[in-house]
């Protein structure tokens, strides 16, 4: 009695537009159709933007391995604490430990209609692991995004990146250069050059990206559940595509 209380309290001190805002979405949401999508590509091809624009068109939620982890171990669940433990030890956190924490989350309320994830899995036993999670709650992915792009276009994408780094405000030489070269628009303050945005860097990341992922690619191609992205084109153009792939 003392839990429904108190959740009684903590919905009282809620204001009434958040009530209703939330009541609405979940109106909403109700029609719509559960998706389990899986969104894999490099560093620059754009994941982190679609992936905000999809959670809310279909009322999914985004599940990123990190967030997870942190989530869990300030939580302090079973798996939390034994992910705690390894961390401290300076160990990797098991493939098994991970999609546990993986099934907890799914069970919180905005996971109901499906999820994105990202940077998960990044190996084939990760990938078989998380089949045989979902097929234990009669689920299976449904779709795997593959944000294909031409290392290239990558590097030019990133190391024409300069940022405002106190607002984070971001600019690119080429596609969105501020006003006057090396200087934020707003407030005049010199732009910085993140470390990891040269080429060198990025060669690293994508070699290793490419010989990681690629036999995760091809395990979702021989599932029949793989679809190529064009990830070079523009921002809304790549929305469409997505929106498309995901409502079929």
């Amino acid at each position: 009695m003392a839990t429904s209380s108190a959740a009684s309290v903590d919905m009282e001190d809620i204001q009434t537009v958040d009530l209703m805002s939330e009541l609405l979405r979940r109106m909403k949401c109700a029609s719509k159709p559960d998706k389990r999508l899986v969104f894999i590509g490099p560093p620059g091809s754009g994941k982190g933007t679609q992936s905000p624009v999809i959670k809310d068109e279909f009322c999914l939620c985004h599940l990123s391995t990190g967030d997870m982890l942190r989530a869990a171990v300030a939580a302090k669940t079973p798996l939390g604490v034994k992910a705690k433990e390894a961390m401290d030890k300076g160990e990797l956190v098991s493939d098994d430990l991970v999609v546990g924490i993986m099934d907890e989350a799914m069970n919180r309320p905005k996971c109901q209609k499906g999820f994105i994830l990202d940077g998960f899995p990044r190996t084939v036993t990760q990938a078989e692991k998380l089949d045989e999670m979902l097929n234990r709650r009669g689920a299976q992915i449904d779709k795997v995004l593959n944000f294909a792009i031409d290392d290239s276009v990558l590097e030019e994408r990133i190391t024409g990146r300069w940022i405002h780094p106190s607002s984070g405000r971001s600019y690119h030489t080429k596609f969105a250069p501020p006003k006057v070269p090396g200087v934020d628009d707003l407030t005049g303050e010199p732009l910085i050059q993140r470390k990891d945005d040269n080429a060198d860097v990025l060669r690293s990341r994508l070699d290793a990206f490419h010989k990681q992922t690629q036999p995760v690619i091809d395990y979702y191609a021989k599932k029949g559940n793989l679809v190529n992205i064009p990830a070079e084109k523009a921002p809304e153009e790549v929305t469409k595509v997505v929106k498309k792939v995901v409502s079929t």
